[in-house]
C-alpha cells in the first residue's frame, strides 16, 4: 500500500506521498516585497524581494528572518511574525539586521571596524538554531570592496530585540553554515559548504558539504572534518554541480532531517532544487541521502505582478523549516529569490525516500 499522509491546513486538504513529497501551500506566496514596502516607507528602505528566511518559534509565534534586496542591490534582513506560521504576518517597523555600524553590539573578538568591513556589501540568508535560551543566527556577510568575498558570520539573541555580533565563524570563504540545534556527544556541530573559486559558481568545493565541530560557539573556533559528509562528482543528477545545507537540521525519530539544495548546470542556467538527507542522531557523519529531489522550481513558486522584479529564475531555496507535533514538516522557501512560500511535507515520507531511493552520500551516485 502506498504510504500517504493527509494534512488539513486552514481548510485545505493535502495528500503527501513519495510521488508528491512536498505540496505547495495554496495561498503562496506568504510574504512579498509589497507587504514589506507598506511598512518600510523610507525611500532607502524600499525592497524588491523577500526570500531565503530563517525560521524559528518564540513566545508562541513563528519568527521569520527574511532576506530582502534594497533597490541599490544590497541585502538586509527583516523580521516578521505570525500566530499560525501561514498568514497575517506582522512586519517589524525597521530591518532586523543591516550591514554593521559603529553603534552595533559585538563580542569584542573582532573590532567594530573589522565587522563593518566584513558586512558592508550586504547580509543575507539567515539560519536560526535555538540552543538553550539563546538563538544563534548564522548569516552570509559580504565584504565592503572585494567582490564575492563572503564570510558566514554568527550573531546571538535571546529576545529578537537586541543582537550581539560574534563575527565570522571561519576566516575562509563559506556559504550555508547551518548549526545543529543541540550538542551531540558534548560538541557543537554544523554543516559547512565551502567556496573555492568565485569565478566558477559550480563544481569543486561548491559540490561538497563538510561537518564542523566546536567546543564553544561564541569563540568561532571550528574544526572541519577532513572528509566530506555529502558530495557530488558531477555525474548526471539534479544535484550534480552544486549542493549546500538549507534549513537548520530538525530532530526526528529517524534522525536529523537535512533539507538541502542542489544545482544542475543546464544550457539555460542553474536551476535549484531541494533534496533530503537523514543524519544519524548520535553520529551525523552517517547519513542517508535520497536520490530523488523533493521540490523542483516552477511558475507556482514566484507568483508576482506583471511589473514586479524577479531576481533569479528557476530557484527554490530554503533556510528554515518547522516540525509540527504530528510529524508534519513546513518548509519555508524562497521562489526565484523573489518571494516567500511554504511547502508542506511529512517526516515519514521524507525518511522513506532516503531509505528506498538512496544515493551514495559522498558521490551522488544512485545506489
Amino acid at each position: 500500500m502506498k504510504n500517504t499522509k493527509t494534512s488539513n491546513i486552514l481548510g485545505e486538504k493535502y495528500e503527501i506521498d513519495m510521488n508528491n513529497p512536498v505540496l505547495r501551500f495554496v495561498n503562496n506566496p506568504i510574504l512579498t516585497s509589497h507587504e514589506v514596502n507598506k511598512v518600510w516607507q523610507k525611500p532607502d528602505l524600499k525592497v524588491t524581494t523577500v526570500h531565503n528566511a530563517g525560521i524559528t518559534q518564540y513566545n508562541g509565534k513563528v519568527i521569520m528572518l527574511f532576506r530582502s534586496h534594497l533597490r541599490n542591490g544590497v541585502s538586509i534582513i527583516g523580521l516578521a511574525t505570525s500566530e499560525n506560521g501561514f498568514t497575517n504576518w506582522e512586519i517589524q517597523s525597521e530591518p532586523f539586521l543591516k550591514p554593521c555600524t559603529v553603534d552595533d553590539k559585538h563580542s569584542g573578538k573582532y573590532t567594530i571596524l573589522e565587522l563593518i568591513e566584513n558586512e558592508a556589501g550586504g547580509v543575507e540568508d539567515t539560519r536560526i538554531s535555538k540552543i538553550g535560551d539563546i538563538y544563534y543566527i548564522t548569516y552570509s556577510a559580504y565584504h565592503s570592496e572585494i567582490q564575492d568575498k563572503v564570510r558566514v558570520s554568527l550573531a546571538s539573541t535571546n529576545d529578537f530585540k537586541t543582537i550581539t555580533r560574534l563575527g565570522p565563524v571561519l576566516d575562509l570563504d563559506m556559504r550555508n553554515v547551518v548549526i545543529f540545534p543541540e550538542k551531540i556527544n558534548n560538541k557543537y556541530l554544523a554543516l559547512f559548504r565551502p567556496n573555492d573559486n568565485t569565478e566558477n559558481v559550480t563544481g569543486g568545493k561548491f559540490s561538497e558539504i563538510l561537518l564542523g565541530y566546536s567546543d564553544k560557539l561564541s569563540d568561532n573556533r571550528w574544526e572541519l572534518a577532513k572528509e566530506k559528509v555529502m558530495g557530488q562528482t558531477g555525474a548526471p543528477s539534479a544535484f550534480s554541480d552544486k549542493i549546500g545545507p538549507g534549513a537548520t537540521p530538525i530532530k526526528t525519530k529517524y534522525g536529523w532531517l537535512n533539507i538541502f539544495h542542489g544545482v544542475r548546470k543546464t544550457m539555460d542556467g542553474n536551476p535549484y532544487t531541494l533534496g533530503v538527507a537523514m543524519h544519524d542522531l548520535e553520529n551525523p557523519a552517517k547519513v542517508k541521502v535520497s536520490n530523488i529531489p523533493i521540490l523542483f522550481p516552477s511558475a507556482a513558486d514566484c507568483k508576482v505582478k506583471s511589473e514586479d522584479y524577479v531576481h533569479v529564475p528557476n530557484v527554490v531555496f530554503t533556510c528554515g523549516a518547522l516540525r509540527l507535533s504530528d510529524g508534519r514538516i513546513l518548509i519555508y522557501y524562497g521562489g526565484n529569490d523573489t518571494v516567500m512560500n511554504i511547502g508542506i511535507s511529512h517526516e515519514d515520507i521524507l525518511n522513506e525516500l532516503c531509505e528506498k531511493y538512496p544515493q551514495d552520500a559522498k558521490t551522488g551516485r544512485k545506489i
